[in-house]
C-alpha cells in the first residue's frame, strides 16, 4: 500500500476525494501518453530491424511501464490465479471486457498474439501504427457478416502462424461485475483453427471503470481457466461452457 492511498482518510468530504483521485488520474495519463507517444516512435523506426521476440520485448516494456506507473500513480494493483493455464502452442483466449486495462495485461503475458481490435484504433497516432505493425486482427463493427469472415479469415491464419488470438466475445466493454451476452466468434474461430479455448475472467471494471477518467485504487485478479476442449462440441456448446465459466468466475471475483 503506498501513500498516495492514504492520504484520501485524512481528507474530509467525498469532493475533495474525487479532486484527489482525479489528480492521480491525470498524472498517470500524463506519463501514459508521454511514453506511448516516445516507445511507439522508437518502435516504428526501428521495427524493420527487430525480430519477433524483439517486438514483443517492445510492447511489454510498454506494458509492464503502464502497469507500473497506474500502480505508483492511481494505486492499482493485480493478481493472477493459473498462470500454469497458460498454454505454449498457440490457441484462443476468450475473455470478459471491462476496460482497456485486461488488453495491455495479455499483450505482456501472451507471445506471440494476435489481439482483435476495431479498425479504426490502427488509425490513432504513434499506438495505432504501432499496433498496426504488429498485425492483429483488425474488424469493422459497422458490418457484422464482413467482421465474423474477417475473423475466421485472419484468426485462422494467426493460429498456423503460431500465434494466440485473444477474442472478447461480448463486442464491446461491459460494467463492472456484469458480463454481456457472449457472441459465438471465438468458439466458430476455435473450431476452424481446430485449437481449444482458455477462459479468462477479471474484475478490472472496478479499478479502471469503462469509460471513466478517474482510476480507483484496489486490487484486480485475474483468473486463468482450465482449457476447455472444443473437439466433439459446435460453437454453441463451446460458447456456452466457456460463458457460465466466466460468468461464475466474475460473479465470485465480486
Amino acid at each position: 500500500m503506498t501513500w498516495l492511498m492514504l492520504l484520501p482518510k485524512y481528507w474530509p468530504g467525498k469532493m475533495l476525494n474525487r479532486l484527489f483521485l482525479g489528480a492521480r488520474s491525470a498524472l498517470f495519463y500524463l506519463g501514459y501518453y508521454v511514453v506511448t507517444i516516445i516507445l511507439s516512435a522508437f518502435f516504428i523506426l526501428l521495427f524493420p530491424f527487430l525480430p519477433a521476440k524483439g517486438r514483443h520485448v517492445f510492447a511489454s516494456i510498454w506494458c509492464g511501464f503502464i502497469l507500473g506507473w497506474l500502480r505508483l500513480c492511481c494505486g492499482v494493483r493485480y493478481e493472477i490465479i493459473g498462470m500454469e493455464n497458460l498454454p505454449e502452442a498457440p490457441t484462443v483466449i476468450l475473455a470478459n471486457h471491462q476496460s482497456s486495462w485486461e488488453t495491455i495485461l495479455f499483450y505482456k503475458l501472451i507471445f506471440p498474439v494476435s489481439p482483435i481490435l476495431k479498425k479504426e484504433l490502427m488509425d490513432i497516432p504513434f499506438w495505432g501504427w504501432s499496433m498496426r505493425l504488429l498485425k492483429p486482427i483488425a474488424i469493422d463493427r459497422s458490418k457484422p457478416r464482413e467482421a465474423g469472415r474477417s475473423l475466421l479469415t485472419q484468426g485462422v491464419d494467426r493460429i498456423k502462424t503460431g500465434n494466440t488470438v485473444i477474442v472478447f466475445p461480448e463486442g464491446s466493454r461491459s460494467k463492472f461485475g456484469t458480463v454481456k451476452r457472449f457472441s459465438r466468434g471465438g468458439a466458430k474461430l476455435a473450431l476452424a483453427a481446430k485449437t481449444d479455448v482458455v477462459p479468462i475472467a477479471h474484475n478490472a471494471g472496478y479499478c479502471w471503470p469503462a469509460r471513466e477518467f478517474i482510476k480507483r485504487p484496489g486490487l484486480i485478479t485475474v483468473v486463468i481457466g482450465e482449457k476447455v476442449v472444443s473437439a466433439d462440441r459446435d460453437a454453441t456448446e463451446l460458447t456456452s461452457v466457456v460463458e457460465s465459466w466466466i460468468r461464475e468466475t466474475v460473479a465470485e471475483l465480486g
